[in-house]
């Protein structure tokens, strides 16, 4: 019996009517297992992800591959998004034994869940032959098999935690600006060669070290200048680049090729190839979230015109594609549709004539470089330089979007994630505030009131929800700090006190239920589900790291509060940047861009006046459009005390005040903007 079909995970639901008999993650499969003395067959993957889809059509829904699955194994299926931490552990397994690792997961492991054998996709002849030979070790050789099992779990347990070193200095993150240098592509932007992933949290960094240690190339003395992006190669000079540079190109590269929907707007996951042409077609809510916070921070820094059109683009497209009737956000969009991958955004050059005309669609095909780059003589969209005539350009784009419009779309995975929705929530609250559009500080706070009502219980947070109603698992330690992240932004650009103490209650939990007695963090709480091992990576993968986030919500909550506790904790958690910065500076992109804070103080803004008072809300903003390295902004009425920033600070002299801090320390306050931004320079 398959028993998925109450499963709420989408992913899990797309195998509700396979002939294998699936279990969900949990007792009644292992209690199966043990039952019948056969080993657990466990597989790990995500609805978006194409090879997934593959290896089910190939293997899950083939009534022969399922009947050797039902016969020889308790089979149980695992929707990673859900569950974190089980994938994270069986990743972990994985990697050690195959020096690899990916999606879809297949792993073999003793009725009480402790692995033996691991891979990825598997064809379904090799698949077929895998499960036979698995069934026959299995049954003509156990004591090996449990003694291979033991040792792996031996050694995994044995894997000493990532060593600690002492809070990263300016040397330490000048040395890792060199690092991501080493490996910088100056033609085509990114790290490293193909396939080729957003570097979202080191682009974060590299413009945060570049707000505090570069000369600004935005305009000085007020907002940021919208301005038309230099070639490939500016910034750079003779030598290495810069680190705004670095971002700056890379930044424009993604937004240039083919990984960025030319139309509808929104980024794939990743390139395939190093030029950001061919892109692996699912959108994922985390990619977007931290894209969107990117490229509106490059504009604030830089004025850049490509940055600002990127950042609206992507924000319209979150709320139009991802958001929830409940008013969160979505966990991603299919690869496939109609079971292709990419049909939805793969175009001919003779279906653009057929919607725009000869005369229009010649235009349309060299604009977009249509020359068949993609399967089939279809081609994604790329726009890589500025059309001459912007009005044709936008009657252009909105007709093929019209049109595509028609096609079948990807399926979307509308489950709502914690922590994903924790980043959505600090990027679409920040890009409001920065492009005064009040409908996307809006739709941040609706995903705040979701997760502060749907996801809670008691103290503790649920990881995801679906239609409204929360799923049964518990969040990890990404859920706790990047949701407690997003709370803080949207307090500063709200003012809105209860989502500053939601944000320290959730990091409350975090010290209470995570810490590791070391100065860093389990991912799971100390009462989660006990896996064979605890899974602890202090490392970026395609989201912050629990412990770099963590660390960033805590060092912005003690500038907020005075709180030493809070800071020392965010401290011990950064040590480990200083151990990644020389070598392995792309895995501790946000823990840099944290310790590029903490190095440089945070600056605090404590903003006094009437909520309704445009000279408040001038000095607000010419606050929040700072780019100085995790700027955190208090806002409040004349007599606020609820948060400690803001208490004893008033008006001066009966008008609204702004009052620019280092660790509490406070300089003379200003009541204008141009004052405001001069002690912000200074």
């Amino acid at each position: 019996m398959n028993r998925l079909k109450d499963a709420t995970s989408p992913y899990l639901l797309q195998h509700a009517d396979n002939p294998v008999e699936w279990f969900e993650w949990g007792e009644d499969a292992f209690a199966e297992a043990a039952r019948r003395n056969v080993p657990l067959l466990i597989s790990v993957g995500y609805s978006a992800c194409h090879w997934c889809h593959v290896m089910a059509h190939e293997s899950f829904e083939d009534e022969g591959t399922a009947a050797l699955m039902n016969e020889h194994f308790v089979n149980v299926k695992v929707d990673r998004e859900e569950r974190p931490d089980v994938d994270a552990v069986y990743m972990a397994a994985t990697q050690a034994m195959t020096g690899q690792g990916g999606w879809p997961m297949t792993v073999f492991a003793t009725p009480g869940g402790h692995p033996f054998y691991t891979g990825t996709y598997f064809p379904r002849p090799q698949f077929q032959r895998l499960l036979a030979g698995v069934s026959n070790a299995w049954n003509g050789d156990r004591e090996a098999v449990l003694e291979q099992s033991s040792k792996i779990v031996e050694a995994l347990n044995e894997r000493s935690a990532l060593p600690s070193g002492p809070l990263p200095t300016p040397d330490t993150l000048a040395r890792a600006v060199q690092s991501l240098s080493r490996s910088f592509d100056q033609v085509r932007g990114g790290f490293g060669g193909a396939p080729k992933f957003p570097p979202s949290m080191a682009l974060e960094f590299l413009l945060r070290y570049g707000a505090a240690a570069e000369p600004r190339t935005g305009a000085e003395g007020g907002e940021p200048e919208d301005r038309r992006e230099p070639g490939a190669g500016a910034g750079a000079g003779a030598g290495a680049p810069t680190a705004t540079a670095m971002a700056g190109r890379t930044l424009e590269a993604m937004a240039r090729g083919g990984i960025y929907d030319q139309l509808g707007g929104g980024f794939a996951r990743y390139s395939v190839d190093a030029d950001w042409v061919v892109p692996h077609f699912e959108k994922m809510l985390y990619d977007n979230a931290l894209l969107l916070r990117v490229y509106a921070h490059w504009w604030r820094l830089t004025g850049s015109a490509l940055g600002r059109r990127v950042a609206l683009e992507t924000a319209d497209w979150l709320l139009a594609e991802m958001r929830t009737p409940e008013g969160g956000f979505a966990s991603a969009l299919d690869a496939d549709s109609e079971g292709v991958e990419g049909k939805f955004y793969a175009w001919t050059p003779e279906e653009i004539h057929e919607v725009l005309g000869e005369e229009d669609g010649a235009w349309a095909v060299a604009l977009y470089e249509v020359t068949g780059t993609f399967e089939h003589g279809t081609s994604v969209l790329q726009l890589l330089s500025d059309p001459d005539d912007a009005e044709r350009s936008a009657r252009v784009r909105a007709e093929l979007l019209a049109a595509r419009a028609h096609r079948v779309r990807p399926g979307r995975d509308d489950k709502v994630v914690a922590a994903w929705n924790g980043l959505a929530i600090a990027a679409l609250a920040e890009t409001g505030a920065l492009f005064d559009r009040p409908d996307l500080v809006e739709a941040a706070r609706a995903a705040a009131v979701l997760l502060d009502g749907s996801h809670m219980d008691g103290d503790r947070l649920l990881r995801t929800s679906r239609d409204g109603r929360a799923g049964a698992n518990a969040g990890v330690l990404e859920d706790y700090a990047d949701l407690a992240e997003g709370l803080l932004t949207l307090y500063g650009v709200t003012g809105e006190v209860r989502w500053f103490h939601r944000a320290g209650a959730l990091l409350e939990t975090v010290l209470d239920r995570f810490a590791d007695g070391s100065g860093g963090f389990f991912d799971t709480a100390d009462d989660a589900e006990r896996l064979f091992q605890r899974p602890q990576d202090p490392t970026d993968n395609a989201t912050p790291s629990g412990q770099f986030a963590a660390a960033g919500a805590l060092l912005s909550y003690a500038a907020l509060t005075g709180s030493a506790r809070h800071r020392e904790a965010a401290e011990a958690a950064l040590g480990t940047v200083t151990v990644l910065a020389d070598k392995h500076a792309r895995f501790a992109g946000w823990g840099l861009a944290v310790a590029q804070a903490a190095v440089s103080g945070p600056v605090e803004a404590a903003i006094v006046g009437p909520l309704d008072d445009p000279a408040t809300s001038a000095l607000h903003r010419t606050a929040l459009l700072s780019p100085a390295p995790g700027l955190v902004v208090a806002l409040g009425e004349p007599g606020s005390a609820e948060v400690p920033l803001l208490e004893g600070r008033g008006l001066l002299d009966g008008a609204p005040a702004a009052y620019v801090c280092r660790g509490f320390t406070c300089r003379m306050p200003v009541t204008t903007p141009a004052g405001l931004r001069a002690e912000l320079a200074s």
